[in-house]
């Protein structure tokens, strides 16, 4: 089942309010997890890292071995981390690092802990948070709609194959590259077929949620060559299954639907702001005037890309 969104913004602004309330509005097709992709201010170097560690007793020892592994990778902190101080066993920690000599590299090598403490994403500008519950409750423990940004995507998860672990719902970052983050509503049949020629390509895949091959799989076609809309368009041909997606970078978001129209999505522009979801209710929650008229894209085999302005919040 599952509800994804989209949002962007003209200029910097409360991006992060917008998707909890697009999310909260679809919480009933999803009430395992919420998560959020949010494209803040880009640094000029640097990176923010957000992970999520899975015994809070251990949170000190992971963080230290977190640091030798990229510190040997020729990075280090920028500042002190921070992380939540909810109840639960797994903690998520907010991290600024200066840049490692390979970002693939180190990325392979802060796997090898991944089991205790694992990149959620890295980016210049993008942050993904998430965790179990509705969208309010990830919203209030993680300071969501406090988020400035451009830009970003929420979801809400109904599991239905893979297991209900906070690290395997969405979004899902396109590991390794930085700032590419993928919402899914739909089920992708072919997922093991694809896993194992991208895996045989040197990818690795941290869970089962076949949604996030589909971050992998379309940065790995922009890798070799093509442009993000050449990337959408043959995901409809080459991967199988129903599905609706929503993939960001930090100046733009793209969507694809497969052949069958299987998985609605709804759209408002308004000169030049998106609001996208996957049912109207929750894009009336950003725009609430009737007048303003909404895009249903619900015909089979569609692409398309939205693109992001003003990057910078003014001096």
């Amino acid at each position: 089942m599952c509800g994804i969104a989209g949002r962007i913004l003209n200029a910097p602004g409360a991006v992060g309010r917008d998707l909890v309330e697009l999310m909260d509005a679809q919480a009933h097709r999803g009430a395992d997890s919420t998560g959020f992709a949010i494209y803040g201010e880009p640094r000029d170097s640097g990176y923010i890292v957000r992970a999520m560690g899975f015994d809070r007793n251990n949170l000190s020892k992971d963080l230290e071995d977190f640091r030798a592994i990229l510190k040997d990778q020729g990075g280090d902190f920028i500042d002190e981390p921070t992380w939540d101080n909810g109840s639960s066993a797994h903690y998520s920690v907010r991290m600024t690092v200066t840049d490692p000599k390979d970002v693939e590299r180190w990325t392979e090598a802060a796997d090898k802990i991944c089991e205790r403490l694992e990149m959620q994403s890295v980016g210049r500008s993008l942050e993904i948070i998430k965790d179990t519950g509705g969208a309010y409750e990830v919203a209030d423990k993680h300071g969501v709609r406090d988020m400035i940004g451009t830009h970003g995507l929420g979801h809400a998860r109904l599991a239905t194959e893979s297991d209900v672990r906070p690290n395997a719902s969405h979004p899902f970052w396109a590991r390794p590259f930085p700032d590419v983050a993928i919402v899914h509503n739909g089920q992708i049949t072919d997922y093991y077929s694809w896993r194992n020629r991208l895996e045989h390509k040197g990818y690795r895949f941290l869970t089962y949620n076949d949604s996030e091959l589909i971050a992998v799989w379309v940065s790995d076609r922009m890798k070799e060559g093509l442009s993000m809309e050449q990337a959408l368009s043959r995901s409809i041909d080459e991967i199988d299954g129903v599905f609706t997606f929503m993939i960001s970078r930090p100046d733009k978001i793209g969507f694809a639907k497969d052949r069958f129209a299987m998985k609605p999505l709804v759209v408002i522009n308004e000169n030049g702001e998106i609001a996208a979801a996957t049912e109207e209710q929750s894009v009336r929650r950003v725009y609430e005037d009737e007048g303003v008229s909404i895009i249903n894209y619900d015909g089979p085999s569609l692409q398309g890309i939205w693109g992001v302005g003003n990057r910078r919040a003014a001096a």
